[in-house]
């Protein structure tokens, strides 16, 4: 049932008949802007234009890694995609090399790569023997081994013991692949362009829920003895359509990985529970199906948990371990739990439960991805005996290590700067990831001297890492990019908070010259600005523009304990504000505070000359800063990207249903939660707004529509406050387009520029 008009945007906000004392209604007229440019300055064109390594995926010995990699330019107007082979061994100085470009990829063997390519409709794979010797490689023709019917499979595992290739992909209610190219031709032809639904969800993300739902397709793909050739059958099979299971269209749709799993002739996979969708839509069970699909598929989940995520198999196929929230209600700050089951004896383990940090930190507000290699964030060690994971702490993603018996604490392996991911169990005590920084993006590293750590589970356990990729360092050298200072003060409730300030190239202790400063605020609200790159909202390059960048990680957000992160429900224009104002005071105006650990900057930044940026909840922030003028912030100008105004109408509309529901304490029609979602909306406050505001939103964003664009933009007009609203119609609730995004960062520093 649609919302009525009156309630879109303006239905529950104060009348604008009280205006406000306006900021600056006849600011001086704005010289033409530009971007900082030059050799030594990292502009938002060479953000966009810097190379983007994913994750690295390493073969079975371990001595090669697969990496994709997407570098755009303006010049050309190209987006080129590519694979990098590179060497994993310790005395290895062969720089990385491509030779495969576009489309998906996966190890077959060691030595074998199969390229998934488009072709009229269809995918083609193609098998891409290496020869790697003496640091030197060589690629040998690729030849065909099959086609899959579809051009939409994704995520593929190939199985070497049971010569079987798994994957993903999309399918009609009769499940048969091979039966799709026909169906999608009749759904286009079929006279209209309605979209009837009697169930949700309706979309999600960017995209409308359609006909097909996503299943896992298992076939056979094995070497022809006589002629030595790779050969896929075509007889696909659908391993989850006996059981009546699709996979979840919360992950399948943001292109996560972590759906599914392959080893010793069995398929982990993880799907909504049927029997209670109506009620608990997110809740997600964990079955087992034989990779042939000759047997039905058999729940390893006790039926009481709530989402599901990542399964891995162990080595020799007895144990199977995934992340999982204990709740069956939607709460985006619950922790995922690592549980262990053994298929021996039937019997799971949870892992972490009286651990406060979130194993594989998943914030749903903010998911999307897309991946072109399947990946794993959490492996069995090379004996079996213990579990690798990345998960969240105090603001950087690190490597732990946990045995797989009940009582033990994890163990930390990554120390220092940066945020890792993607890990992965090599032979000889040795562990691969990709780590990023403020400072760079994605490289690969490896761990080693794993084998003795059982020894250290209750001390720290120190051992260096080996970087393995230099992908971006040629590029950004002379840059003088920041590596963010962590700064800690007190909160509410006495609580400590910890944030970060980037300074701008050419701060100098002595030097007297002042600078602007900007506060970020991060979306979510489960989320942290953690030390990782970033293609979007990336500090660095605010903070080459001349800008002194604050970041803080208030209440609500992650890496910080669950305590911590669960604060925020129902208090959402609560303690949040306490921490961004005490915060701010610090730095800003260097206010003495108890348990401070930062030097002060006060001498180096002009209060008078401050801005204040956020998205998604960073921009619900900015709306209710908006009408809260007490906070005494002193912005000039802010911006909103995709953010809240109006919470109520949002727990209507947003993509996920129940997705507020712990976020005000129950669904939107429930008295107690309409009130606490009044409380806590902008809307209810927009009469008291005066700062001069761009707001930005994605047409395609489903998790917060674009009218949470248009209202506010109305009612600045009507109040007389300076305002520009631009909109993206290809967008979501993230800018990915290269031109876009760099119209995005002109916007809003030309927004800002205009008002210091």
């Amino acid at each position: 049932m649609k919302v009525p008009l009156a309630w879109l945007g303006f239905g529950t906000q104060i009348p604008l008949q009280t205006q406000p004392v306006v900021n600056d209604l006849n600011p001086p007229k704005a010289r033409e802007f530009q971007f900082k440019d030059g050799p030594n300055v990292f502009s938002p064109k060479d953000a966009i234009e810097l190379g983007r390594p994913g994750i690295g995926i390493a073969n079975e010995v371990g001595d090669l890694a697969l990496v994709p990699y997407n570098q755009f330019s303006f010049n050309d107007k190209t987006d080129r995609k590519s694979f990098f082979i590179v060497s994993l061994n310790a005395d290895s100085t062969r720089p990385p090399l491509y030779e495969i470009f576009d489309g998906q990829a996966f190890w077959i063997t060691n030595r074998t790569l199969g390229h998934v390519v488009e072709d009229n409709g269809r995918l083609t794979i193609n098998a891409v023997n290496i020869e790697f010797s003496a640091g030197d490689y060589h690629f040998t023709v690729s030849l065909s081994v099959g086609s899959i019917p579809t051009k939409t499979a994704s995520g593929f595992r190939y199985s070497a013991e049971d010569g079987r290739l798994v994957f993903l992909d999309h399918v009609y209610p009769d499940g048969n692949l091979t039966a799709v190219a026909e169906h999608d031709r009749n759904w286009e032809n079929r006279g209209n362009s309605a979209l009837v639904y009697d169930t949700t969800p309706v979309r999600f993300w960017d995209s409308w829920v359609g006909p097909k739902s996503a299943s896992l397709f298992s076939v056979r793909l094995s070497k022809d003895v006589l002629s030595q050739t790779w050969l896929m059958e075509s007889d696909f099979v659908n391993l989850l359509q006996s059981a009546g299971h699709r996979l979840s269209v919360m992950e399948t749709m943001s292109g996560y990985a972590g759906t599914f799993d392959v080893s010793n002739g069995i398929v982990a996979y993880i799907a909504p529970d049927l029997a209670s969708y109506k009620e608990t839509p997110t809740k997600q069970n964990v079955y087992t199906v034989d990779i042939t699909g000759r047997t039905k598929s058999t729940m390893l989940t006790s039926g009481s948990q709530g989402r599901t995520h990542g399964p891995v198999i162990n080595g020799d196929g007895t144990k199977i371990a995934w992340l999982q929230q204990e709740s069956e209600d939607f709460d985006s700050n619950n922790k995922f739990d690592i549980i262990l089951y053994d298929l021996e004896t039937r019997k799971r383990i949870s892992l972490t439960s009286d651990w406060d940090r979130s194993a594989e930190s998943l914030a749903v507000s903010d998911i999307a991805a897309e991946e072109s290699l399947s990946q794993k964030n959490a492996q069995f060690s090379e004996d079996g005996k213990s579990l690798y994971f990345t998960a969240g702490d105090h603001a950087r993603n690190k490597a732990f290590l946990i045995p797989i018996s009940d009582g033990c604490k994890p163990l930390v392996l990554t120390h220092g700067i940066g945020s890792v991911d993607g890990l992965q169990s090599l032979p000889n005590g040795r562990l691969l990831f990709t780590k990023s920084s403020y400072t760079s993006p994605n490289d690969l590293y490896i761990l080693s001297g794993l084998q003795g750590v059982q020894t250290h589970l209750d001390s720290a356990f120190l051992t260096s890492e080996k970087q393995i990729t230099h992908f971006t360092e040629s590029d950004l050298r002379g840059k003088n990019l920041s590596p963010g200072e962590q700064f800690w003060f007190k909160g509410a409730d006495d609580l400590d908070v910890q944030g970060w300030v980037i300074k701008p190239p050419g701060w100098e202790k002595e030097q007297r010259k002042k600078w602007p400063v900007m506060l970020q605020i991060h979306g979510g609200p489960q989320s942290a600005w953690v030390d990782q790159w970033s293609t979007r909202w990336n500090p660095n390059v605010f903070a080459q523009q001349g800008y002194f960048c604050i970041l803080i990680n208030p209440t609500g957000s992650t890496t910080f304990g669950q305590n911590f992160t669960r604060a925020i429900n129902g208090d959402w224009g609560g303690r949040p504000f306490v921490d961004l104002q005490e915060g701010w005071k610090l730095v800003v105006f260097a206010e003495d505070r108890p348990a401070r650990r930062f030097t002060p900057c006060v001498m180096k930044i002009d209060p008078e000359r401050a801005v204040a940026a956020g998205g998604s909840w960073g921009g619900y922030a900015i709306n209710w800063i908006q009408g809260h003028p007490e906070y005494e912030f002193g912005f000039k100008a802010v911006f909103a990207h995709d953010g809240v105004f109006n919470a109520l109408y949002d727990s209507y509309a947003v993509d996920i249903p129940f997705f507020f529901t712990t976020a005000f304490g129950g669904l939107p029609w429930n008295e107690t939660a309409r009130e606490v979602a009044l409380k806590n909306s902008p809307s209810s406050f927009v009469h008291k707004w005066s700062i001069p505001e761009l707001i930005v939103h994605g047409s395609k964003d489903y998790r917060l529509p674009e009218t949470e664009a248009l209202a506010p933009f109305h009612a600045l007009q009507q109040l007389g406050v300076p305002s520009r609203l631009v909109i993206l119609p290809d967008e979501n609730h993230f800018v990915l387009e290269h031109g876009n995004s760099l119209k995005w960062h002109y916007e809003i520093l030309r927004w800002f520029d205009k008002y210091l």
